[in-house]
């Protein structure tokens, strides 16, 4: 099996046909029976690859979003964009390094691309502080959105969170109040937005850059109110019930396309995105065309009916009308 790459309880048998398929095309051996055989793995490989990503579970695919070689912000802006600038800092107190921000070209559109950026290795996610952003990369983001809205360039997010950074001096600088004003603010912005959460979208860390007009999900990712862990944590007292919670919670892309959270499911790979970087990209650049090329033509005004009415809209809650007629004694027993 291939040294230092992550390999998935699930993802197992795949790699070790994987690895008997290579020693055999390493075989001197070029007779019809080796090709054959050849022939016949790699339809097996492809067959099992089907069966197993077809029949994940919400924890499953959990592991495959949070996967280190998943393509991230910085690998889609070098797959996907030209001409890109990144543009730094929110004027008040630094430059928050897991939110990038900058001027693109999408094709012929010019546009505004933010996104969360973890990192691979131990170097990278502690530079990019494992794409938890302080309320200083929150203002950071609004402030470069309200630039694209003033010169009518559409705005790009891509999120990819566990959360927003929970510490001390986050909370210190106003971190909810941050998001909250991110929030109000996308919501107003008079320019198409278009949000993708490319693997973890986490509770408020992945709101503030994720009022949208569409929002797409890709297929093995999931965008949640909290953590599998964070909720077993709460419900069940013990993080080793994580699978539990993740099927409790309701968040693969499935799940929120049937409730209306999100508007596409972008399909990945097969194997998912960690395993063809730029396949994944073709298919997030095909979304993000057909649907900028969707919403450019509406008017600023409907744009922000529209939005409003999106989030309006979400959410299934019923009435009941309350008797007003006394019960009995035996009604209450």
């Amino acid at each position: 099996m291939p040294e230092h790459q992550t390999i998935l309880p699930f993802e197992r048998p795949i790699f070790e046909l994987e690895e008997k398929l290579r020693e055999l095309e390493q075989q001197g051996d070029r007779s019809e029976a080796t090709k054959q055989a050849i022939r016949n793995m790699q339809a097996e490989i492809q067959r099992l690859k089907r069966e197993v990503f077809a029949n994940l579970d919400p924890w499953d695919i959990v592991q495959v979003a949070r996967h280190p070689e998943r393509p991230q912000t910085l690998d889609y802006i070098e797959l996907i964009f030209d001409d890109f600038m990144e543009l730094h800092g929110d004027r008040a107190f630094r430059d928050d390094p897991a939110i990038i921000t900058g001027l693109a070209k999408l094709d012929h559109h010019k546009v505004l691309l933010v996104g969360h950026q973890k990192g691979r290795n131990l170097k990278e996610r502690t530079a990019y502080n494992f794409g938890m952003a302080h309320p200083e990369g929150y203002r950071k983001a609004i402030q470069k959105m309200q630039l694209a809205a003033k010169f009518q360039l559409p705005i790009i997010c891509f999120i990819d969170t566990g959360g927003a950074y929970p510490g001390i001096g986050a909370e210190e600088r106003g971190q909810a109040y941050c998001i909250a004003y991110n929030l109000r603010e996308m919501s107003r912005l008079r320019t198409p937005i278009l949000c993708v959460v490319l693997g973890e979208g986490g509770s408020g860390g992945a709101l503030g850059i994720g009022v949208g007009d569409w929002i797409g999900m890709l297929e093995f990712s999931y965008y949640s109110v909290i953590s599998p862990e964070g909720c077993a944590g709460i419900l069940w007292k013990h993080a080793k019930y994580r699978d539990q919670a993740a099927r409790a919670l309701r968040f693969t892309a499935r799940d929120l396309l049937e409730f209306e959270v999100i508007d596409e499911i972008i399909p990945e790979p097969l194997g998912g995105a960690h395993r063809d970087h730029r396949a994944t990209a073709t298919a997030v650049k095909s979304a993000l065309l057909a649907n900028l090329q969707k919403l450019s033509p509406l008017d600023r005004s409907q744009l922000v009916e529209r939005r409003y009415e999106r989030f309006r809209r979400m959410g299934v809650f019923e009435e009941h009308a309350q008797s007003k007629t006394p019960r009995t004694p035996a009604e209450v027993r």
